[in-house]
């Protein structure tokens, strides 16, 4: 295995960490926003107002992307276990 090897394996795995984790952080991001916009126009200042919606869109898009993050997972670690004899060497 070459130091190239390395680079690209690490880069690819961190491209697959970001596109897995995006659906549920990009979730959680927008309904802070929207909720922090009707915070600052209610002038509602409750600190647990935003948790538990964040919490449940979080949830919600972890089942809903589950099958895409599986795939993406799968997509990235099915060559790799393949090439291990290649890796290895």
């Amino acid at each position: 295995m070459t130091l190239d090897d390395i680079f690209f394996l690490s880069r690819d795995a961190m491209v697959v960490t970001l596109l897995a984790s995006a659906p549920m952080l990009l979730s959680g991001l927008l309904v802070g926003l929207i909720i922090s916009v009707f915070q600052s126009v209610t002038q509602i200042q409750e600190i647990t107002l935003t948790f538990v919606p964040k919490i449940v869109a979080v949830m919600v898009a972890f089942v809903v992307f589950l099958p895409w993050m599986v795939s993406v997972l799968l997509d990235f670690v099915e060559p790799l276990f393949g090439g291990f004899d290649k890796l290895v060497q």
